[in-house]
């Protein structure tokens, strides 16, 4: 249903936020004190988001694909 989409989305969309997060961070040489060590210099968060817009996507349309094909059907393996 629509309802179960959104959901495996939404779930995809967060699994692939926290795979791009690490993603081209640099953590400043001399970091302001107190500042976190391993805080970076530039998140660069809305690209990020972005990016994980698209690859959640990406994987959603999968994941509708292999359902949508029946080679993966979940009402044969529940008892």
């Amino acid at each position: 249903s629509v309802v179960t989409g959104i959901a495996i989305y939404f779930v995809t969309w967060w699994i692939c936020l926290f795979v791009v997060l690490p993603f081209g961070i640099k953590t400043p040489e001399n970091p302001e004190p107190g500042t976190e060590q391993g805080a970076p210099e530039r998140p660069r968060l809305l690209l990020k988001a972005g990016i994980t817009t698209v690859l959640a996507a990406i994987v959603w349309l999968g994941i509708l694909g292999v359902i949508a094909s029946g080679w993966l059907d979940f009402r044969e393996v529940a008892p």
